[in-house]
């Protein structure tokens, strides 16, 4: 018989720890840049860096979940036309 997946999606708890994670990383990021002995400028580099290093993460990491799901439709489809030739496939018929 055919095996469906279960899309698998994250508990409450994980994703508010991840929310909770990002929050923190970002603001000790803000605090440790505001605070540092250096000139306006400086500061000012440091936090444009970062923030165009997060939003290259999450462009990352939406490029690969978009490259994984679109892989499993392409093994459904395939999985799919294999079951539809073994269903139709009679081994007893006089070749």
């Amino acid at each position: 018989m055919s095996d469906t997946s279960v899309k698998q999606q994250s508990t409450a708890a994980f994703y508010g720890q991840a929310v909770a994670s990002f929050a923190v990383a970002m603001a000790a990021t803000a605090i440790g840049i505001f605070r540092l002995n250096a000139d306006a400028w400086v500061r000012a580099f440091l936090a444009i860096a970062v923030l165009y290093l997060v939003t290259s993460a999450f462009t990352l990491a939406k490029v690969v979940r978009d490259r994984q799901e679109a892989g499993q439709i392409v093994s459904r489809v395939d999985q799919a036309r294999l079951e539809k030739l073994l269903a139709e496939h009679d081994p007893f018929e006089k070749l």
